[in-house]
């Protein structure tokens, strides 16, 4: 019905993104294994019910950990992702015996089904149970079950980025686009090791939904929740309306897809560098396709700050009425914020002491002479103090 592409795939070249154009899809990569893991269940090759033990009796819990947990997200395997030194190995290969030792060191964190909690750790395993069953490699299954029979031309299992076959680079905003790592797919595997355009993860939801690939009791299966979790799907609101999907990111690269049962619409967006929420465009464009009211967002002009007035806004902020302290610092001549235990990210300034970071609705407002910040997001403000 509607498709667009804007900005770059490679911003060195100004290769300009096209419709065709493949993005790494990161975690919606999950919903294509699951349903390979399903297939095979078909076939009678598994069950959900199959302990892992049958395959990595070296692993914790091996012998309580089934399919299901695996693919719901209730292993209690601690997801290697989080690992702390994790991106300082992440863009080098890793062997099978590597990634085997990194999950057996790394341990659980919960026992098997005693709650659901997302980890990345699932969806590599279930990669190498699907290769062992089948005796056929990832990428050939997901040709299989999957791409060749849909015909997604521009869906595969990737290996390191090739711009010359319309692959998109990514990239994070300093004070200009500034290329991103490029995890080593070795690594994500079935847990995100896609890549594909909008328009084929589309074809995918939608054959998935309508019957094209699993029988409707997998299917049942799929979406059948468990705190929150599907096997390989999440559940997405939208006024009254239910949708079913995943998101994904990796590196620069984000994504998200939909798909709406009753309406038989599918939705898809993938991005390889953003200042703004994927969750906002997504709902935008929902709302204009439902007719609901519907303002088109003004985005304020960013302004450029030299480094020596960024530098004095520099250190760590808090409250004891606020649950986290804030780090600010400077880095590729960027301002940054970094909240306790969260991943980092850059302010983009509408004045000389006012940042904002639209993706969570953010405003920071620097008083250097004074050590304090305001901090305001969604319309909460507080007062926070420089240590």
């Amino acid at each position: 019905m509607y498709t667009r592409a804007v900005g770059f795939a490679d911003v060195e070249s100004e290769e300009k993104a096209n419709p065709k154009t493949m993005y790494r899809i990161g975690s919606i990569s999950k919903t294509f294994t699951s349903t390979i893991i399903l297939k095979l269940i078909e076939e009678e090759k598994l069950s959900l019910d199959t302990k892992l033990s049958m395959f990595y009796p070296e692993l914790p819990n091996a012998e309580e950990i089934t399919i299901k947990y695996l693919l719901n997200h209730h292993s209690g395997l601690f997801n290697f992702t989080n690992e702390e030194n994790y991106t300082s190995w992440m863009q080098t290969a890793k062997s099978k015996e590597e990634l085997l030792k990194i999950i057996k060191l790394n341990g659980t964190v919960f026992e098997p089904n005693e709650k659901g909690e997302y980890s990345n750790t699932n969806y590599v395993v279930l990669t190498w149970i699907a290769e062992d069953v089948s005796k056929k490699s990832f990428p050939s299954l997901l040709q299989k079950y999957i791409v060749t029979p849909l015909q997604l031309e521009r869906t595969r299992y990737q290996g390191k980025i090739n711009p010359e076959n319309n692959e998109a680079y990514s990239y994070k905003r300093g004070r200009s686009w500034i290329k991103d790592t490029e995890t080593d797919m070795s690594i994500p595997l079935g847990a995100g090791a896609i890549v594909s355009t909008p328009s084929d993860l589309n074809k995918f939801y939608t054959a998935l939904f309508e019957g094209e690939i699993l029988t409707s009791s997998s299917l049942e299966k799929m979406k059948s929740l468990e705190d929150r979790y599907g096997l390989g799907l999440f559940q997405f609101p939208f006024y009254d309306k239910t949708s079913f999907g995943h998101t994904g990111g990796i590196d620069g690269f984000s994504s998200m897809s939909a798909y709406f049962e009753e309406e038989n619409l599918a939705i898809s967006i993938t991005a390889n560098g953003s200042t703004i929420s994927m969750n906002d465009i997504l709902l935008g464009a929902l709302k204009i396709y439902f007719k609901k009211d519907y303002t088109l967002p003004t985005y304020k002009k960013s302004i450029e700050v030299n480094l020596s007035t960024l530098k004095k806004y520099e250190g760590t902020y808090g409250s004891d009425n606020f649950p986290l302290d804030i780090k600010i610092f400077v880095e590729d001549e960027v301002l940054k914020a970094q909240a306790t235990g969260q991943a980092s990210f850059p302010l983009e300034a509408t004045d000389e002491n006012s940042f904002i970071y639209d993706p969570v609705a953010v405003k920071m407002v620097f008083i250097p002479e004074e050590n304090k910040m305001i901090f305001t997001q969604r319309g909460q403000s507080i007062e926070l103090n420089r240590k």
